[in-house]
């Protein structure tokens, strides 16, 4: 026994009685037809069936096509709309593509001319519904960057006041280029979400891609997108980023990583603001913001060979030097907190707090690896901590980028001078109580009380 589908419907506002049929007895092979000569029967249609496509002519009485496009996308925004035009009237035409009408055709016409018109809606409305998909994907995914790594810039240090001043700034501009300059782990996706965040474009699209991970193969496909069978391997129509983030920001990381063909290519297009797909002839405009960001300094990337200058001056109409952890470490605390609050919760722990002493210590330290580092070492400490408090002993840290106190030379790698001053160091900020210097050192009582004797410490 054979299915029964349900016919799709389509509504047709024709004052052309000859159009009008021949249109409907064209169309009713395959879907359920209405076809009406005044816009005011076709908007009793829509309040009464599901309609899925509009095939609307331009010229009719009450109201032209143009305002019955614009009274149907205001309340049925979700129909898609044809128009028919007549020969010599391409302005109009082009107004009605603006307002939001998926595709036209012209009279007199064919079978094949609304078949094609019917083919090529469809396709644009698969289009964006894709689009819509993946919009929805990166509202998710900055949802879940927003709580694994907090929505906002942290801190209240001089040099990161400045960059959240110009963060605001240059968020209300429409579309200039941005340029963030810091080490690895600063923080520049954030700041890039945060000038997104802050923006017109806040409800639109955020993309993020790696420079140095695309292929040069592979970046017209990426970048602008490609259709079915251009070459081995594109089995369907592919969106690109300049199509899928358009209205919104697009954000590329380390772009001084980019061989010299891609940068060509992106300039090219930056310089153009328009697009072809990959296996098409049709140009695309977008309306973008574009941030990127670099790991290397101005005068690594403009003095060099590998980086085109011309390239440089079209992202860095805005620049933001991000400053290193080292060099904000009085915002070190604020952030340890903020990542003991979410990796706490996340491996289901009750951490309440952080001992002043592991706060010393991570002040004294000189991080490498930025906040990224940071986030690191306070996970660390949260899977070694059993208790409701971040001990001295829960830490560990690469290297020897840890600085002592005035007592020990900055080059020292005596371990033992190390010890022994740490533990004159936690005596001292108990007042000498060994019970609670045992507790800042995260050792048992009578452990510090034999490293006492053994380093000779005196007792005051």
């Amino acid at each position: 026994m054979e299915q029964n589908i349900e016919k799709e419907s389509i509504l047709i506002i024709d004052d052309d009685p000859v159009y009008r049929k021949l249109s409907g007895s064209i169309l009713s092979e395959r879907y359920n037809v209405f076809a009406v000569e005044l816009p005011s029967s076709g908007f009793k249609v829509l309040k009464n069936e599901k309609i899925k496509y509009i095939i609307c002519d331009y010229k009719l009485p009450e109201m032209d096509g143009l305002k019955v496009l614009e009274k149907v996308k205001k309340e049925y925004p979700n129909i898609e709309v044809i128009m028919i035009s007549n020969a010599g009237v391409m302005d109009t035409v082009i107004e009605a593509l603006r307002k939001g009408a998926a595709d036209y055709f012209r009279k007199p016409f064919s079978a094949a001319d609304l078949w094609m018109a019917i083919e090529r809606t469809r396709k644009h409305a698969e289009l964006n519904r894709n689009l819509k998909a993946e919009k929805i994907k990166s509202t998710r995914l900055q949802e879940e960057v927003n709580r694994e790594l907090g929505a906002e810039i942290i801190g209240e240090s001089p040099s990161i006041k400045e960059v959240k001043q110009q963060m605001e700034m240059v968020a209300k501009t429409p579309d200039t280029s941005v340029l963030i300059i810091g080490e690895s782990g600063t923080g520049k996706e954030l700041v890039a979400r945060g000038i997104h965040r802050m923006s017109d474009r806040s409800n639109e699209m955020f993309g993020a891609l790696n420079m140095s991970a695309i292929p040069e193969s592979l970046f017209e496909s990426e970048f602008f997108g490609h259709k079915k069978g251009s070459f081995t391997g594109a089995i369907s129509d592919k969106a690109g980023w300049f199509e899928t983030a358009n209205k919104g920001t697009l954000f590329l990381d380390e772009i001084g990583e980019m061989g010299m063909g891609l940068q060509v290519k992106l300039l090219r297009v930056l310089e153009e603001r328009t697009f072809t797909r990959v296996g098409t002839q049709q140009n695309q405009s977008f309306d973008i913001r574009i941030i990127v960001a670099t790991n290397k300094t101005i005068e690594e990337l403009t003095g060099s060979k590998n980086f085109r200058t011309d390239l440089f001056h079209r992202l860095s109409t805005f620049i933001i030097h991000l400053p290193p952890l080292r060099e904000r470490k009085q915002d070190i605390a604020a952030m340890a907190e903020h990542f003991l609050g979410i990796l706490s919760k996340k491996m289901g722990k009750n951490i309440e707090s952080i001992n002043p002493g592991s706060l010393e210590l991570l002040n004294r330290y000189n991080y490498p690896g930025n906040i990224r580092e940071l986030k690191n070492i306070i996970e660390r400490a949260v899977i070694m901590c059993k208790e409701t408090e971040l001990l001295p002993g829960h830490f560990t840290f690469a290297g020897d980028n840890i600085s002592m106190n005035e007592d020990i030379t900055a080059n020292t790698y005596d371990l033992g001078e190390i010890e022994k001053q740490t533990i004159i160091r936690a005596l001292q900020k108990s007042n000498y109580n060994k019970a609670e210097a045992s507790r800042l050192l995260n050792i048992e009582w009578n452990a510090l009380y034999r490293r006492i004797q053994k380093y000779g410490i005196d007792l005051i």
